[in-house]
């Protein structure tokens, strides 16, 4: 199990948008996808979890480590595609938060290690300001600000790289191309 929870080893620059439900992710990631001309990973969790929906099942905590090798599958699939810069919906670090809170606090020992080792060059971590949208998957509209808190602890905790993204959806992702701007500038 641990081999498929490690990360494969690349030159390009990895930038995680990571925060809560609803904060612009995917938007985001598609987004800054497109102006590098680049791929990203999709969070695999939503792939994962609308399937067992589709079949009358919810998550529960035996889901956490198949999301996650879920999760690494795509990302080390991917990274060869990207030639510059992979941007990653997600990462295990995040799969840690939402297993640790939606779960009593239990993350698989395995899971944390290679949610710690495993590494990206930034971060961008997602504030609460964007409107809560409803959907299928999403269950914690007033979680938000606790939620929000306990994303930004792991990133501190760990001294992992990152940047905070507010306001409307066109100023993240001019805040994200300058920062991604300046890591491609450093690399060459």
């Amino acid at each position: 199990m641990e081999e498929k929870l490690r990360q494969d080893p690349s030159d390009c620059i990895k930038v995680v948008l990571f925060g809560p439900e609803s904060t612009g992710k995917s938007t985001l990631a598609m987004q800054l996808a497109e102006h590098y001309n680049t791929v990203y990973v999709p969070e695999f969790s939503r792939i994962y979890a609308e399937e067992k929906l589709r079949l009358g099942k919810t998550l529960t905590v035996n889901d956490v480590l198949p999301i996650a090798e879920g999760q690494m599958r795509l990302e080390n699939e991917l990274t060869p595609k990207a030639d510059t810069v992979l941007i990653c919906d997600t990462d295990l670090l995040e799969t840690k938060v939402y297993s640790e809170s939606y779960y009593d606090g239990v993350c698989d020992p395995v899971l944390e290690k290679y949610a710690i080792q495993n590494t990206y060059d930034l971060y961008f971590l997602t504030y609460i300001d964007i409107p809560w949208e409803a959907d299928d998957l999403r269950d914690r509209p007033h979680d938000r600000e606790a939620m929000f808190e306990a994303f930004e602890n792991e990133l501190k905790e760990y001294n992992k790289p990152y940047i905070l993204l507010k306001g409307p959806i066109e100023e993240r992702f001019e805040l994200a191309v300058t920062h991604i701007d300046e890591l491609i500038k450093k690399k060459v």
